[in-house]
């Protein structure tokens, strides 16, 4: 004949075995992905299989730049904050895990007590009170069989929400290194900007005395004498000009690689006029979006949850139960504490739980759960339709800043030989000194406008980076539970 405790075990072990084959919820699909052959703007002949290294600045090869980053990812505040936010969710999806397994505590007490001798009860005993003291030890054992799957759609979630945690401080990596990448490259075009000036001024100064010696001579008027001094005078203020937006993005540099403005100098470089060329970015094709942006990850993660979450939901409508048991020692003698007659346990009860009548609360739960993966789903469509408007838009900027500087180029060149053969025609006296002016001005116009085309061809790189995810590799989808 079996025992309470066998046919307990044998009830617990059947409705495990059953747990088994059934789970609430639907298992997660990933959404559909874009059917898009290839990115419109990609230039013909570009490299599209190819991935950017982890650290995607050092195609540039610029050391400094790496220092920046390399500081940036160390110790900016941003970047601390968001690894304090996966750890927490980590640790949530730890609290979800412990659920799936058996809860045991230990406790141990001592009591004195006396019961009074004026009750009903003692005065049925003869006006008798009872007093003595109480020991006890033992364990208790708490545990909900999972029938359904509803606990581990919970374990389910909370992995998921981890992993878009995770995507989350990968995605704040990412735009932290752009934003660096950016200011620094800002930074080199005004460096290139602030030696055209200088060179520019120092020419102006040279122009400004050729002037007043023909002044003085009687060779020239004194309109062409201010005009000159106008001239010079410009090219200081537009340098201090520069001067002033350099410090600038020095103090957003300073701030992003988590230092104090004053602790951050960055000295010009050597050949600070010439800018480098762009390097050439793999871009891949639009479907491998998904798996190289570390924000599209975080909202198939966020899917992920909003899907086993329904689960959960649906899990309400059935039943639940529950299996506890205690096994310990009392006596009123602490030496007969541990003996074989002290022994007491139990096992169970083993509580279902079935919900019949709720007010709706449940039905509603589940409304509300599938309407939120439904706003889940909408929103990564969305974000997948921004991501691939962001490479488009990058690879476009791309492509027309590589024309517009071929261009320029062109323009800088015949500005360069205008403003040579104004001040010939005007040291011969053929012409007067506003065609030198004029010329001066086209000249420093077209040169700064090719640095900041350069500028932006640099900046149009980085955002092709930024926005196919640059070196970013996607974290391990979660065990299937």
């Amino acid at each position: 004949m079996m025992t309470a405790l066998t046919r307990l075990t044998l009830a617990a072990s059947v409705t495990l075995a059953l747990a088994g084959c059934a789970s609430v919820g639907s298992d997660f699909s990933a959404p559909k992905n874009t059917d898009s052959a290839a990115f419109r703007h990609l230039a013909p002949g570009a490299a599209a299989d190819a991935r950017l290294p982890q650290d995607w600045w050092s195609v540039f090869g610029d050391a400094t730049l790496e220092r920046l980053e390399r500081s940036a990812l160390r110790d900016n505040p941003g970047v601390k904050a968001a690894a304090q936010r996966l750890l927490q969710a980590q640790a949530q999806a730890g609290t979800a895990r412990a659920a799936q397994s058996p809860t045991l505590a230990v406790g141990a007490s001592a009591a004195n007590s006396r019961t009074s001798a004026n009750t009903s009860q003692a005065l049925a005993m003869g006006g008798r009170s009872i007093s003595g003291n109480h020991y006890t030890a033992g364990a208790s054992m708490s545990y909900e069989l999972d029938l359904l799957g509803r606990v581990r759609r919970m374990v389910e979630a909370a992995d998921a929400q981890a992993l878009a945690a995770e995507a989350d401080r990968d995605g704040v990596l990412l735009m932290l290194s752009a934003q660096v990448a950016t200011a620094y490259w800002q930074l080199r075009g005004l460096d290139a900007e602030m030696a055209i000036l200088n060179d520019a001024l120092g020419t102006r100064r040279e122009s400004e005395q050729l002037v007043e010696a023909r002044f003085n001579a009687g060779l020239s008027n004194e309109l062409d004498l201010a005009r000159a001094r106008i001239e010079r005078a410009n090219a200081q203020a537009d340098l201090h000009e520069v001067q002033r937006q350099r410090n600038l993005l020095e103090h957003s540099l300073a701030t992003l690689t988590g230092v104090a403005p004053a602790a951050l100098q960055l000295p010009a470089a050597a050949h600070a006029a010439v800018l480098p060329q762009p390097p050439s970015i793999p871009v891949g094709l639009p479907a491998s979006l998904l798996a190289r942006r570390p924000d599209l990850a975080g909202s198939v993660a966020t899917l992920r949850a909003a899907n086993a979450q329904v689960g959960v939901a649906e899990g309400a409508f059935y039943p639940s139960l529950q299996l506890t048991g205690n096994f310990g020692y009392a006596s009123e003698n602490l030496r007969e504490l541990a003996q074989g007659g002290s022994r007491q346990f139990s096992a169970g009860p083993l509580a279902l739980s079935l919900p019949i009548f709720d007010g709706g609360r449940n039905r509603a739960n589940l409304a509300l759960s599938q309407a939120r993966y439904a706003e889940a789903l909408a929103n990564h469509e969305g974000k997948l339709l921004t991501a691939l408007r962001e490479v488009e838009d990058a690879l476009s900027d791309l492509q027309q800043r590589q024309a517009q500087g071929q261009a320029q180029q062109q323009s800088r060149q015949a500005a360069a030989r205008a403003y040579l053969v104004a001040r010939a025609r005007y040291e011969r006296g053929v012409s007067n000194y506003l065609d030198v002016t004029d010329a001066q001005r086209s000249a420093l116009a077209a040169d700064r406008a090719a640095i900041q085309i350069g500028t932006q061809r640099l900046l149009a790189t980085v955002a092709v980076a930024r926005a196919l995810g640059a070196g970013w590799q996607a974290p391990s989808a979660p065990a299937a539970q």
